[in-house]
């Protein structure tokens, strides 16, 4: 019995700390991220390294719900990341009066999001009608589709490009977007409808026959997905105040894809370190000019054969999980402990 209360009380603790840990972390991180451009406690180029490592987590995090927990292979992320950004940067330069698009911007964002969304509805309806490598096909083809189709709109500059003269992506705005996509696909995966999308990854015919409705699970998963990678297009033209029909071919989903493999398939934490370490490793290697572009490519290849679960693997840190989970683990855990010092007296 004393292992019992011990094991309870461990509960409560951590129950309580895991209550206030994470709120408090956030807030600690929103407060840097708004102090650094403040008081510019960091040279420039490295802030701008920040928000690009950030961007890449928002479109590693969210192709992660497609490829890892969901199990099917999107190859196309860059063509919905393309709808978002062109989306975005035409509500904030020919909708919204410049005078307000700071104070609008978040619904540019989400309207990128929207478009983004839209998109991929088109494609997972016909997509998910069958079983197999259909959707690699389709996303590929969709990629290299929108990028044909910008290049051939005059509205948006067409091959020429869009200018963005609006700088309105920062560090804090970034950040709360790295913060929210987190949450949001977190909650998605440990809901009823991410249990589905686990089962499917795992045997998609056996979750058909215990009552998980496949076809709509994998809709909304794909959706979610694509909307992220939709928001994280409109932060980056809004970042590099430039875009061209170029910036979103497939060697950009390529790269998108050496960093969800890079981080671990499954995993959020994967996700956050991948990118982050892609993207630092692709500044170091700017000297080496556009050879350092054959790095991507390669460097998928060698994590296929070398190390295909990535870096994590299906490894989460605890942060990510949510407190119920975590409860319920800590319980069985308490339980199992009880069962043992119970069993041993």
């Amino acid at each position: 019995m004393p292992t019992t209360e011990r094991g309870n009380k461990q509960v409560q603790t951590s129950r309580w700390t895991s209550r206030w840990a994470m709120p408090l972390l956030v807030a600690a991180g929103f407060a840097i991220a708004w102090a650094i451009p403040r008081y510019q406690l960091i040279n420039p180029y490295y802030e701008l390294i920040l928000m690009y490592v950030g961007i890449n987590i928002i479109l590693t995090v969210s192709l992660n719900l497609v490829n890892g927990y969901m199990g099917e292979f999107s190859v196309g992320h860059a063509g919905f990341m393309a709808v978002g950004a062109y989306v975005a940067s035409v509500l904030t330069m020919r909708v919204i009066p410049w005078d307000v698009a700071p104070y609008l911007y978040p619904l540019a964002l989400v309207g990128g999001g929207i478009g983004a969304g839209i998109v991929a509805l088109f494609v997972a309806i016909p997509s998910f009608r069958t079983r197999g490598d259909y959707l690699a096909l389709v996303t590929l083809a969709l990629n290299m589709i929108v990028k044909s189709v910008i290049e051939n709109i005059d509205a948006v500059g067409g091959p020429r490009g869009f200018l963005v003269f609006l700088r309105l992506t920062n560090l804090p705005w970034v950040y709360v977007w790295v913060v929210i996509t987190l949450w949001a696909i977190r909650n998605f995966i440990y809901s009823n409808a991410g249990r589905g999308v686990l089962a499917i990854r795992e045997d998609e015919v056996a979750a058909e026959l215990v009552g998980v409705r496949t076809r709509e699970v994998k809709l909304r998963a794909f959706i979610i997905s694509a909307f992220f990678a939709g928001v994280a297009g409109g932060l980056y033209a809004h970042l590099l105040q430039f875009i061209h029909p170029r910036n979103f071919d497939i060697l950009k989903s390529t790269e998108i894809l050496i960093m969800v493999y890079l981080g671990g398939i499954g995993s959020m934490t994967g996700s956050i370190l991948g990118a982050s370490i892609f993207t630092v490793l692709l500044e170091a290697l700017r000297f080496m000019g556009v050879w350092r572009m054959a790095l991507a490519p390669l460097l998928l290849v060698l994590l296929m054969i070398l190390r295909p679960t990535g870096i994590m693997g299906l490894k989460e840190w605890r942060g990510l999980v949510p407190l119920d989970e975590r409860w319920r683990l800590l319980k069985a855990a308490a339980r199992k402990g009880g069962q043992a010092g119970v069993a041993g007296n």
